[in-house]
């Protein structure tokens, strides 16, 4: 079943660069709707969890320091298409791959440092969105 919902966040580099208005606006722009948002920061603990099917990958721990180093935006986001819309609006994680008018190719310094994460499938939306809101926090 496809789902009308996705889960982003604004990484650390972005909000620390103040690009969380510009990229709002790209997101809102491209018709989503934010039904849930916050600014919060992950501890490392956290990081570890959220990001747990990466442990064994080498850049798991750069990538859990980086994540936790500095506040976040999260948000839930809706539209017909949700996940895939938004994998086509953020971008390749590498920004010198990603196309003209995407987020990452606007606002991301590298690959890891890339502004933005989204969701990869409905599956993980859902279970990306639970983990930062609760069901009173989703509107």
């Amino acid at each position: 079943m496809v789902s009308n919902r996705t889960f982003t966040m604004i990484k650390p580099d972005a909000v620390a660069n103040g690009h969380i208005g510009n990229i709002l606006a790209m997101i809102t722009n491209k018709g989503f709707k934010i039904v849930s948002l916050k600014l919060t920061q992950l501890t490392v603990a956290d990081a570890q969890a959220f990001y747990a099917v990466h442990a064994a990958r080498p850049f798991y721990g750069e990538l859990v320091e980086f994540m936790s180093r500095g506040p976040i935006v999260a948000a839930i986001l809706e539209k017909d298409n949700a996940v895939e819309d938004f994998r086509t609006l953020i971008g390749a994680t590498n920004p010198a791959d990603a196309a003209e008018g995407t987020i990452r190719k606007a606002y991301a310094t590298s690959m890891g440092e890339n502004a933005v994460h989204g969701s990869d499938s409905d599956e993980n939306a859902a279970i990306e969105s639970a983990f930062h809101f609760s069901g009173r926090e989703q509107f």
